[in-house]
Formats: structure tokens, C-alpha cells, sequence
């Protein structure tokens, strides 16, 4: 077990890091220099399968365009960004915890530890409050891009790139905990949104994602969908096709159907397709892709033949490439009625765009039959003169009523809470 208040930028993380940039290359080539002045066009190189540049343009702006990395280690206490994220009037912003790099999906325990997943690196979190004081312990580490994460009855479960696991009894063990027990095996290797986002329903079952294999492609049956299963692994069942990369979902908390965040395609514009909110009503829809895109535009490459009547729309469009990930509703009684079963989704960030969009933390209020009615920025500042300072990955609410949002970019979590301000110096 390692235990420590706030990790210090040192060296700590480095060799996690050099391993994650070994694993994310494929995701954050940097556009090739031009040739000299009369020189023969070299042959560009072959790019691994899935990489997200397949298919990208020519032309000058297009090769400009590439995943961002993140800084190698997580920011320091004193270097994050709160300052400079804005907030409604009411709302107040504050660093829950730091030092825990490439914070992505968050989870919350019956004692109150909250978990954090990661991406990039090998690790799985625990924020734990002990003696007054706010720690950050390594509850897990020597995994393969942990970022999915649920908590049900004491156990945590873990979605790795091509399985999951669980710890029981885990916050009674974090001091000393065993390696996570493997439930479920048989999930795709593929690195291209191979991470996943997981979650137990009312239906005590887990649900599990596995996304398409590239940025646009005509995919096999084991991929672009949505599984459930039992807690122990069993029974597992398709629910949701033409599902093409979503890392957030939640359960409307009066209807209990699944809504869900869904990445649209790279490099047909800029301005389309945009991200999609989702909404299954029944087992076995269909969400359109790679056919349909965002509900009304039929895929150039794959929507020959097809119409996007034969799908199930998006309740909601959420912008063009701005990678909406973690969604809450959010059913407590902290923020002004306006939120109550309100939808609080992160927005990552566009990254082939050339004026980026996202980089916050949005509401997404619904109408009575359950579309879409608005879209409400909640936490911006998150892009600075088009460059990132930090990137918002996933939220949830806390049993008081406040909100986390994690941030991959800077390694922290920070909390929002409404009301009279009780931390002094921050927003």
C-alpha cells in the first residue's frame, strides 16, 4: 500500500508514465514535418490499426490536429487551475484531492472513500477522509488501463481494457488490499476505445461497454455495444447496438432508463457529427453507428442502402467532437431546484478541431418526455487561448449534495458545492 497526502511532482509517476506514453502513442502522433522545398514526398507511415489519425484530411490544417498528451505527472496543489474556472453565481470550486495521475472515472464507497480509475497509467485510487485529514492512497496498481469503475455493497468493481474485477470488502482493506479477483474475461483487446466506463443499475446488474475499434468502422458483433451481467460475471447479454465510444451512463432516477454519453465520428468536419446523449428503452436498440450519425446525417462511408429511421435517435446533441464522457443525474438538494434529475456531464474536449470545444462541465435538463431540453455550462475556463489547462472527465455527486469532477489532465479531483463559501482563497 502507498500512502501519501499529495503526490509531489517527482519521480514517483515517471516510470507509470513512460509506460503510458509507450501505450498511448498510437493516440498522440504528432503531425509529420512538411518536406524541404523540392525534396520527394517521403511515403507516409503505416499508422497502427485503430489509431485515431486513420483517415485523417490533407492539407495543412488537418495535419496540425492530433490527441493531446498530458503533462507526464500530475500538477501540484498550488499549480491548479481553480482560480481560473468559472463557476454560476452561488457556486463555489475547490480541490478535493491532487497528486494522482491521469485521474479519470470516479466511484463512491459506503464509508465515503471515493475511488478514482485511470487511463493512462496502472492504477486505481482511494480518496479516504481519516482523522480530519484527506488522503490518497494507491488501492491498486499493475493494471491495464483501469478506468471503469463501480461500487455496490461493499465491493469494487474494475474495468480493465479486456476484463473486469472486483475487491470485496474494500474499504475495509485499503490499508493492505489483495490483488482485484477477475469476474470476466472475454472483452476485445483492442487499444482503440478499449477503456471502459461501468456501472450497476436498479436491476443490481453491470453494465458494461465495449466501443468501436477505430474512428469509423463496419464492426464485428463484439464491438460498438453495450453488455450487461450479473455481479459475479454471468449471464452477460447484449442490450445495445451501434454504440460507437461511450465512457459515461447513468439511470434517470424516476424513469430508471439508461442515458448515455456517445463520442461521434473524427474527420468528416469539424462542425459534424456532434456527440450524442442516448436514452435505451428497451433491450436490443440499435444507436446508428457507423450507419447513422447523430440521428440525422447518414454516414458518407457506411450509410449506403441505410436510413437514419432505422435507428434509434439521440435524445440530445452535446457538440461536435466534444468528447462528452461522465454523466450523473443529479437527484440531491445542495444546488437550486433548476438541477434536481438534471444530467451533469464532462466534456473532455475536442482535440481535431481547430477552435477547440468542451473542456467543461455541463447540465443537461430534460423535458417531460425525457429529450433533451437544454444544455448549461456549469464549470468553464477549462481552455485558455485554445490550449487545454485542464480537461473535466467525470462527476459525482456526493451524499451532501456537492459534486466531484475529476480531471485527467492535472491528476486532481475537485469539488463544487452551492451556497455560502466555507473554504477561504478558492472561487
Amino acid at each position: 500500500m502507498i500512502s501519501h497526502s499529495s503526490v509531489p511532482r517527482s519521480l514517483l509517476l515517471s516510470g507509470a508514465f513512460l509506460t503510458a506514453f509507450s501505450l498511448g502513442a498510437a493516440a498522440q502522433q504528432p503531425a509529420a514535418p512538411p518536406p524541404a522545398a523540392g525534396a520527394p514526398a517521403a511515403a507516409a507511415p503505416a499508422l497502427p490499426p485503430g489509431s485515431p489519425l486513420i483517415g485523417r484530411p490533407a492539407g495543412d490544417a488537418a495535419a496540425k490536429l492530433a490527441p493531446n498528451a498530458p503533462p507526464p505527472i500530475p500538477a501540484a496543489p498550488d499549480k491548479l487551475p481553480t482560480a481560473k474556472l468559472k463557476v454560476p453565481a452561488g457556486f463555489n470550486i475547490e480541490v478535493y484531492a491532487a497528486g494522482m495521475a491521469n485521474a479519470r472515472s470516479l466511484a463512491m464507497g459506503d464509508k465515503g472513500t471515493v475511488f478514482v480509475g485511470s487511463r493512462l497509467v496502472d492504477k486505481v485510487y482511494a480518496i479516504v477522509n481519516k482523522d480530519g485529514k484527506r488522503e490518497v492512497k494507491v488501492l491498486a496498481s499493475g493494471l491495464y488501463r483501469p478506468n471503469g469503475l463501480a461500487f455496490k455493497d461493499g465491493t469494487l468493481y474494475i474495468a480493465e481494457l479486456s476484463k473486469v474485477s472486483k475487491i470485496e470488502k474494500v474499504e475495509d482493506v485499503i490499508d493492505n488490499p489483495p490483488k482485484p479477483t477477475v469476474i470476466f474475461d472475454k472483452l476485445p483487446k483492442d487499444e482503440a476505445h478499449g477503456w471502459k466506463f461501468i456501472g450497476i443499475g436498479p436491476d443490481n446488474k453491470l453494465y458494461v461497454p465495449v466501443g468501436q475499434p477505430g474512428n469509423n468502422v463496419l464492426n464485428d458483433d463484439e464491438h460498438g455495444l453495450i453488455h450487461r451481467m450479473n455481479l459475479d460475471g454471468s449471464g452477460a447479454e447484449v442490450i445495445a447496438r451501434g454504440v460507437r465510444n461511450t465512457v459515461g451512463f447513468d439511470w434517470h432516477p424516476e424513469t430508471k432508463q439508461l442515458y448515455f454519453t456517445d463520442n461521434g465520428r473524427d474527420w468528416m468536419s469539424e462542425d459534424v457529427p456532434e456527440d450524442e446523449l442516448n436514452r435505451i428503452t428497451k433491450v436490443g436498440e440499435h444507436f446508428g453507428a457507423p450507419f447513422c450519425l447523430q440521428g440525422n446525417i447518414v454516414d458518407p462511408e457506411f450509410g449506403w442502402g441505410k436510413s437514419c429511421s432505422e435507428f434509434t435517435a439521440p435524445v440530445g446533441l452535446l457538440g461536435p467532437h466534444s468528447a462528452a464522457l461522465g454523466m450523473r443525474f443529479y437527484t440531491a438538494s445542495m444546488f437550486p431546484k433548476a438541477y434536481k434529475n438534471a444530467a451533469i456531464i464532462a466534456r473532455h474536449g475536442s482535440w481535431n478541431r481547430t477552435k477547440k470545444v468542451g473542456g467543461d462541465v455541463v447540465v443537461a435538463k430534460l423535458n417531460k418526455d425525457g429529450t433533451m431540453k437544454s444544455m448549461e455550462p456549469l464549470i468553464t475556463g477549462f481552455i485558455e487561448d485554445n490550449k487545454y489547462i485542464g480537461r473535466p472527465v467525470d462527476v459525482l455527486p456526493m451524499k451532501d449534495g456537492s459534486l466531484l469532477v475529476s480531471d485527467d489532465w492535472n491528476g486532481a479531483v475537485y469539488r463544487i458545492t452551492y451556497g455560502k463559501q466555507k473554504v477561504a482563497g478558492k472561487q
